[in-house]
């Protein structure tokens, strides 16, 4: 009798993971675990990601300065993705897409003879981000590990694989000691860029390397770009405080004669820091989705008001199935204005995409009191929007200041500086490490974070409710309410 009841639970459990529908998740980041999770009850979910890890790409400039704060940021993904939440992890590069036949053909990063695998799916979420030097062929940068075959071919650190996280924090080290050598001997540094990844880094640099000669530029006429002025004018005080020489309107431009002399400096500098703008990386897509133009040169995805992807027409590919979110898209501007490429917006629209998915295949999730408004229930895809949480920015300005900007908007010098100092420094570190402990599946992350996104009150900015904000997704399009909202 025993061994009936294993046999028919087991056959109820085959069938039950054999009627579920198969979701391709590309990229295993904050927006790729975000949808992770919240997929792997009711669907079988493949996460494909070219290295072995997740990085907290906030906090990595600290790790170049300090290399033991590396382990605080990374973790290989596998054992959380399989053993946590019970999805398949696949480790390796997505090559190509087809949205005609729902397919992906993937490089395994131990295939024999350089085989591709193909995946079919159901539904796919492009979670790949994007890399930070627009100078750089491939936008090859510090800030971002060098994973893509294409990026790896034209490297300038080709003797480290950092699809490994032993082949990163390698990288970490040997650029740490090779600060600290220019230290002893007192070098020069420019830093082009002055936005808050700037900043950081010129900041960690005086900290940490203070016998450095540090100099800032920015084309923009003040630091942190489009922040207000009052944050701008916080972080410019800091960086005179420790000695870091700053210059505004003006172009990085090394090939211009005199261009040195007119930056104050006396000869070209030891080491620049390409610290400004993206650069696409969706190498495995069709041309005719990516875009002509945008940052860093264009390649970046098409995707309507649904975050599903488009054409350059704005025709739904994919048969409207295939979702990107995150870095790696770009809205149409008649739509929805440009938005940060930071992590917060990624994971709201992971979390968008994620509702449409369970929408149409009717796989609600229950409200935290347990209620069930079916009668509103709605199929159509989520419309997102620009979220509020686009306009925070946390800058630190070495480990014992920083700021925070709320309520910034796609409009110039908007937002409010609401917190500074020591409390700035503190409000950071908990963000960082509770982060960390949520995309490792902790209890305590999960706790803090869960609601942060899950929750009625996270509407579009400048449009009050809407009927799109309902976390149980029952609210119907034409604005009628459930009973939770």
């Amino acid at each position: 009798l025993a061994q009936g009841r294993q046999s028919v639970c087991f056959h109820i459990v085959s069938d039950s993971m054999a009627e579920r529908k198969k979701v391709l998740v590309i990229g295993g980041g904050f927006s790729g675990l975000l949808c992770a999770r919240d997929l792997h009850k009711h669907f079988n979910v493949t996460v494909v990601d070219a290295k072995e890890f997740f990085e907290y790409t906030p906090g990595i400039l600290r790790a170049y300065v300090k290399p033991g704060h590396f382990d605080a940021l990374t973790f290989t993904v596998q054992s959380v993705l399989e053993r946590k939440l019970h999805v398949k992890f696949l480790w390796g590069e997505v090559k190509t897409l087809d949205g005609e036949n729902m397919t992906a053909q993937v490089k395994p990063m131990f295939a024999t003879g350089g085989s591709l695998e193909t995946l079919s799916f159901d539904y796919c979420l492009i979670c790949s981000g994007c890399n930070f030097n627009p100078m750089a062929p491939k936008g090859e940068s510090l800030w971002f590990p060098t994973v893509h075959e294409v990026g790896r071919e034209v490297s300038e650190w080709p003797h480290l694989d950092e699809r490994f996280i032993e082949g990163r924090r390698r990288h970490i080290i040997e650029e740490h000691y090779k600060l600290k050598g220019l230290n002893d001997q007192a070098a020069t540094i420019l830093v082009a860029g002055a936005g808050f990844i700037g900043v950081e880094w010129a900041t960690e640099l005086a900290h940490f390397f203070p016998r450095l000669k540090l100099h800032i530029i920015d084309f923009l006429p003040n630091c942190l770009g489009p922040l207000p002025k009052r944050a701008a004018d916080y972080c410019s005080k800091a960086m005179d405080r420790m000695g870091i020489k700053q210059k505004y309107g003006v172009k990085y431009n090394p090939k211009e004669p005199q261009y040195w002399t007119g930056l104050g400096m006396e000869k070209e500098p030891d080491l620049t820091y390409v610290c400004m703008g993206v650069k696409a990386s969706n190498y495995f897509m069709p041309p005719e989705v990516l875009s002509d133009k945008g940052p860093g040169g264009g390649g970046w995805i098409h995707v309507n008001h649904f975050l599903q992807v488009t054409d350059k027409k704005k025709n739904v590919w994919g048969h409207g199935r295939i979702f990107a979110v995150g870095d790696c898209n770009q809205t149409f501007m008649d739509e929805i204005k440009p938005i940060p490429k930071i992590s917060y917006p990624g994971e709201e629209q992971a979390l968008h995409a994620v509702k449409s998915i369970q929408r149409a295949e009717k796989k609600y999730p229950c409200c935290p009191a347990g209620m069930c408004f079916a009668k509103w229930k709605s199929t159509s895809p989520m419309k997102t929007w620009w979220p509020w949480g686009a306009g925070m920015f946390a800058t630190s300005l070495g480990p014992d200041d920083a700021c925070f900007v709320l309520g910034a908007t796609p409009e110039k010098g908007s937002g409010y500086m609401v917190l500074w100092g020591l409390l700035s420094v503190i409000q950071k570190e908990i963000i960082e490490s509770s982060k960390v402990d949520e995309c490792k599946g902790g209890f305590l992350g999960e706790w803090i974070w869960h609601y942060v996104h899950h929750t009625c009150c996270h509407c579009p900015l400048g449009q009050g409710v809407s009927s799109h904000c309902c976390p149980m997704l029952s609210c119907k399009d034409d604005g009628k309410m459930c009973g939770f909202c």
